[in-house]
Formats: C-alpha cells, sequence, structure tokens
C-alpha cells in the first residue's frame, strides 16, 4: 500500500486515470458505491465496473479524497496550473466521493460556461452523485443552474450548434422534464423525506413544465411559456405520484409535493376563469371575435376541461387519505394531509359560487341561462353545479366558451364537516392503536377550531 507522497501521487494519479477510462467505456453508468475493503488485497486498480455500476474499493478513498481536493484547492489559489482535462477529471473524482464540494461544482460552472464542458454530462454526473449521496443540497443547486444554461435564450444557438439539443428540440425539453422527474423519484426512494429532492421537482415542474419552442424570424429555437398544457403536467404529476405515496405512507415530503400539485391547480383554474369572464365581457362588446375565439380554444377545451374538474380529483384524494389511514394506522403524515386536502376543499367551495356567480352575471342576457332552473331558494353549492344550465341540444354541439366553465362543485353530500366527523368516530370505534387514536382526536380539535373560524 501507498504510504510516501511520491507513491500516494502515483496512485491517485492512476486511480483518476481508471475512472476517466470506466467513463469512456461505458457512457451509460447508472449507479456509483463504495466496495467495502479495508485493505488492498490485490494489485489491480481499485475501480469496479459491473454492467452499469461503478464501485471503488473504500481503502483508497482516504488517499485519494485528499489528494484531489488538496490539487483543486491549490488551483484555485493559483499556486498550481491544471488544464482543462485535468480539471474535468479532478471535479469529476471529487464529486462523485464528495458532491458538497462547492469549489468543485464551481470549476465546472465556469467550464461550462467557457464551452469546453457539455452542460449534459454535468447532469449526467450530478444523477450519479444523487445515487450516493441522494439528498446532497449543492448537487440539487447545481443541478438547476446546468438546467437554467440550457433554456437561456442567448445560449440556445451555440448549444444547437453543437448537437446537445439535437433537431428536435420540443422532444428535447420533454426528455429532460422527464430525466428530472426520473432523478426525483430515485432519489426520494434512496432517502427518507428527502426535500431536496422534492424541491427540485417542483422547481422543474415551475421551470421546465410550462415550457415550449418555437422557432423567430431568424430561424433561432427559443423557449416561451404555453399555460394551456400545464394543468394536464399536474395532472399527470398527481396521477404518478399516487402509488408512490402509497408505498411511502410516512414521507412528508412526498405529500406535500402532491398538496402543491392541488393548489397550483387550484390557482390555475381561478385564474383560467378570471380570465374567462373577462373575455366574455369583450366579446359581448366585439361580436365578431366570439366566433374566432371558440373556434381556436375548440381543441383545447376538452382536455382544459379535465383539469377544472377539481372537486372530483380532491374527492379521490380525500378517499386516498381514507385508505391508507384504514390500512396504515398511527402515521401522523397521512392525518396532516387530511387537513390540507379538507382545507383545500373548503376553499374550493367558497371560491367556485363566487366564480359562478361572475360568470352568471356576464351572461345574465343568454336566453340558455334564463331558462336555467335556478331559484332564490337554491345554494350557492347547487348554483355552482348547474351554471352551464346546458339543455340536450346544445351539449352535443361540440365544446364551446360555454363549456369551458367550471361544470361541477364539490356536493354536499360527497364532502363536508359532518362526513369528516362520522370518519373520526368510526376510527375512533375500532381502532386499537394509541398514537392513531391521538392523531384521529387531534384533527377533530382542529376541525372544531378552524371551521369555527
Amino acid at each position: 500500500m501507498a504510504e510516501s507522497p511520491e507513491e500516494v501521487a502515483v496512485l491517485v494519479q492512476r486511480v483518476v486515470k481508471d475512472i476517466r477510462n470506466a467513463f469512456q467505456r461505458n457512457p451509460h453508468i447508472d449507479e456509483i458505491g463504495l466496495i467495502p475493503c479495508p485493505e488492498a488485497r490485490y494489485n489491480r486498480s481499485p475501480i469496479v465496473l459491473v454492467e452499469n455500476k461503478l464501485g471503488v474499493e473504500s481503502w483508497c478513498v482516504k488517499f485519494l479524497l485528499p489528494y484531489v481536493h488538496n490539487k483543486l484547492v491549490l488551483y484555485r489559489q493559483r499556486k498550481q496550473w491544471l488544464n482543462k482535462d485535468e480539471l474535468i477529471d479532478i471535479t469529476c473524482t471529487l464529486l462523485l466521493l464528495n458532491p458538497d464540494f462547492t469549489t468543485a461544482w464551481n470549476v465546472r460552472k465556469e467550464l461550462i460556461l467557457s464551452g469546453t464542458l457539455n452542460p449534459l454530462k454535468d447532469l449526467h454526473l450530478g444523477k450519479l452523485a444523487l445515487t450516493k449521496f441522494p439528498k446532497s443540497p449543492e448537487t440539487w443547486i447545481h443541478r438547476r443552474w446546468v438546467l437554467q444554461q440550457l433554456i437561456q435564450e442567448n445560449s440556445l444557438p451555440s448549444l444547437v450548434t453543437k448537437g446537445n439539443l439535437g433537431a428536435a428540440p420540443v422532444e428535447r425539453i420533454h426528455r429532460l422534464v422527464q430525466e428530472e422527474m426520473n432523478v426525483c423519484s430515485e432519489a426520494a426512494g434512496r432517502y427518507p423525506s428527502n426535500y431536496n429532492a422534492w424541491s427540485h421537482r417542483i422547481w422543474v415542474l415551475q421551470h421546465l413544465g410550462k415550457l415550449t419552442v418555437k422557432k423567430n424570424g431568424k430561424g433561432l429555437v427559443l423557449f416561451s411559456v404555453e399555460m394551456e398544457k400545464t394543468g394536464l403536467v399536474l395532472l399527470d404529476e398527481l396521477s404518478s405520484t399516487k402509488y408512490w405515496v402509497s408505498m411511502h405512507v410516512s414521507d412528508h415530503s412526498g405529500f406535500h409535493y402532491r398538496q402543491f400539485l392541488l393548489k397550483s391547480l387550484i390557482g390555475r383554474t381561478v385564474t383560467d376563469n378570471n380570465v374567462l369572464v373577462q373575455n366574455q365581457i369583450v366579446n359581448e362588446q366585439n361580436p365578431s371575435l366570439q366566433k374566432e375565439e371558440e373556434s381556436a380554444g375548440a381543441e383545447a377545451a376538452c382536455a382544459e376541461e379535465q383539469s377544472l374538474d377539481l372537486p372530483r380529483h380532491l374527492e379521490e384524494e380525500l378517499e386516498l387519505c381514507t385508505e391508507l389511514i384504514d390500512s396504515y394506522p398511527g402515521h401522523e403524515t397521512l392525518w396532516c394531509h387530511r387537513r390540507c386536502v379538507f382545507y383545500l376543499q373548503h376553499h374550493l367551495s367558497n371560491k367556485i359560487p363566487l366564480l359562478s356567480a361572475v360568470v352568471s352575471s356576464v351572461d345574465s342576457s343568454d336566453e340558455t341561462l334564463n331558462n336555467s332552473h335556478h331559484s332564490p331558494a337554491t345554494s350557492p353549492m347547487a348554483q355552482a353545479m348547474d351554471i352551464d344550465g346546458l339543455n340536450e341540444s346544445s351539449s352535443k354541439q361540440g365544446y364551446t366558451q360555454e363549456t369551458k366553465r367550471l361544470k361541477r362543485a364539490p356536493m354536499q353530500d360527497s364532502f363536508g364537516p359532518e362526513v369528516e366527523y362520522r370518519f373520526i368516530d368510526k376510527v375512533l370505534s375500532t381502532c386499537r392503536d394509541a398514537d392513531q387514536a391521538r392523531f384521529a382526536t387531534a384533527y377533530r380539535k382542529w376541525l372544531v377550531t378552524f371551521l369555527g373560524q
């Protein structure tokens, strides 16, 4: 085993070279790890590559990590010169062993900005580091920085020229989003309550999930925001994470992500309906614009209608909470999530009647609405349910501006305080778990406090 500084330098240089060769032989490496090995038993490389897995024998880490760390620090202090290839190899080795070393990521940022390093390779390096250190905050921060470089308008012409984005930028964006979702899911599964991974997933939705690709007059590819598809992306995420949270009932970060999705859907629905009211006012003033607007939005109406059916999604979420609480008693995370879902239902039930009242006031001259079966004694819930007032013939005419409204509101018998109180009573009367009874009692107290405000 190496002991003198000269022997250590020779060993480290050989290991760094072996790591570089491993990536060259197999660019599809998808996981790294340490192989427990107190000492070198054979005269061979400590780098082991089996299929797509890269292993480092643990005995060499105590020599490898301090050496590359000190060498990079000397470079930053301008006491030692390293060429670009050496910087790439040293920072790669260092970050695979210690991804929270900010200086190494900053060096790679400089290499990306200078055009020396492909940003997609840094995404791959970060993905590998997260297989060993799934909660590394510096890795997630650098990953977001790299993604920002990929979507910046000024960097696109050079990236397209280099072939990084390929011939189909739209597909490249979709692949980037899907890849980030997969990385987040894997990291969340490797470390419990990995809020760094779930926060990154939220960031991806906010910055990449809304992007589409357009071309300007000069033929350059530009990114823009397409709000119409946001609801479908949120619904797809809500569906794809349902199984994950069902298998990790104590992971609050995963349920918090679903709360973010539900809140985003509600916020988007309220915004869309405010825009709808404004457009209807403009259409009444300019009747010639109404037909053009209806035909332009006909294709998006079907997809948009699904995202507007929020009461059903909230009811399904509450049913999921009920099933998980019954199946896995004594998990506080499930009760906290139930509080949030009930709060969102209560919030939505107050929002929908107000929006519907505004829409009905705008269209008060519409004959269909004038002949609807509303009465002064009808409750706001029922008014929200019947706000469209479409008859049999109008429902067969396809999607128009009328059908883009909120068509459902929470049914009074599908949710409400009475249903929640009955559920609590059932849990308290049947459960044998002390924690389950304590959480149910705390939820009842919260309901009393919340509804009494």
